[in-house]
């Protein structure tokens, strides 16, 4: 599967975006999505994963209850609202396709990746 990331953007703390993912092929209900971001000089780091049908949902401490992951199977779409951001959210995401059934948050769990969308929050 070929990901595809768009929607950064450059905005002011406080504010929102909307991060979407468009996957290729039509296997795309196969596979469970996550959001990584990575800062620099800084390792990447899970944000949000979603399993197949949509029916699971993990988020990284930091970013619970400001951050909302879905999926759409018709579309292969998988989006990432963001809301209430801060400068600390600054990096590049990434979206990625995990072919696993559990809630797994490691990078090395995920088979494929997009080639990500900055994110800039200005305090």
């Amino acid at each position: 599967v070929q990901l595809q990331a768009s929607g950064g953007g450059l905005v002011q703390a406080g504010g929102s975006l909307r991060l979407s993912c468009a996957a290729s092929g039509r296997t795309f209900s196969s596979y469970a999505m996550g959001w990584f971001r990575q800062a620099p000089g800084k390792e990447r780091e899970f944000v949000a994963r979603i399993s197949r049908a949509g029916g699971s949902l993990y988020y990284a401490d930091s970013v619970k209850g400001r951050f909302t992951i879905s999926r759409d199977n018709v579309k292969n779409m998988v989006y990432l609202q963001m809301n209430s951001l801060k400068p600390a959210d600054t990096a590049v995401y990434y979206c990625a396709a995990d072919r696993g059934q559990s809630g797994r948050v490691r990078v090395s769990d995920y088979d494929y990746w997009g080639q990500g969308t900055q994110v800039t929050v200005s305090s």
